[in-house]
């Protein structure tokens, strides 16, 4: 990632990118909330924008909606699972309420996590990534973790975005590489196989999605699609 602190850093190994935790929870919230709100046609298109177009299927269709909309290509698996779903159906849910997109009180469906592979004690004016972008102003330490621009952590977070380490935001420095990122840890101590939330949760990332629209130019929605299905997603409760 970068010549002078990524240099030596093995690929990073498949089963070490980030992951796109998605909770079952939340979107049983979500999927109350939209009801609540008056809506009967859900949108689970774009693989339910991210969080997996079966499991959200099964959610949704438990929680009562008159119809789901979904891409033609989906249509027949979801029919052999039981799921009751249209290709043609016009969606009037709104799906931030569904997925707890920022601007609505339901909690965030997705959580991006990735892990700390390492920590590096910088000096004044060493720098990190491509480009040398980011030189360290005073002595520092930074960590390498998992998730790039490959898995959805856009390049243009360098600098402008932060993710939770410990419970606490720090900012993600330097041009964001194809898997991986550096996290400016500053005194703050992380040790390798450290979890790190990019956005999403119930901690100080939770709103961070808001950050990511900002510093990026893209929706919400363009940004958990492309982490949904560019991370290894997983399902919680």
């Amino acid at each position: 990632m970068c010549e002078r602190y990524c240099g030596t850093v093995s690929p990073v190994a498949s089963s070490s990118l980030p992951r796109a935790r998605v909770s079952r929870s939340a979107l049983r919230a979500g999927a109350a909330a939209a009801l609540a709100a008056g809506g009967t046609v859900a949108d689970l298109r774009a693989d339910a924008w991210g969080h997996g177009v079966l499991e959200t299927a099964r959610i949704v269709a438990e929680a009562g909606f008159s119809s789901i909309r979904v891409d033609a290509e989906d249509v027949e698996a979801l029919v052999a699972h039981g799921i009751p779903v249209s290709a043609s159906a016009e969606p009037d849910v709104d799906p931030a309420i569904l997925y707890g997109l920022p601007g609505e009180s339901t909690p965030p469906a997705m959580t991006l996590v990735g892990t700390v592979m390492s920590t590096k004690r910088l000096q004044p004016g060493d720098a990190v990534s491509y480009g040398y972008l980011f030189r360290t102003p005073v002595e520092t330490q930074v960590a390498l973790v998992t998730g790039g621009y490959s898995q959805g952590v856009v390049r243009a977070l360098g600098g402008k975005a932060r993710a939770e380490i410990g419970g606490a935001l720090h900012p993600i420095v330097g041009r964001v590489a194809m898997d991986v990122c550096v996290v400016d840890l500053g005194d703050a101590v992380a040790d390798e196989g450290t979890e790190v939330t990019y956005f999403g949760g119930t901690g100080a990332a939770q709103q961070e999605l808001t950050t990511w629209m900002q510093a990026t130019g893209l929706t919400a929605a363009e940004l958990v699609c492309a982490a949904g299905e560019q991370s290894l997603r997983e399902y919680i409760e």
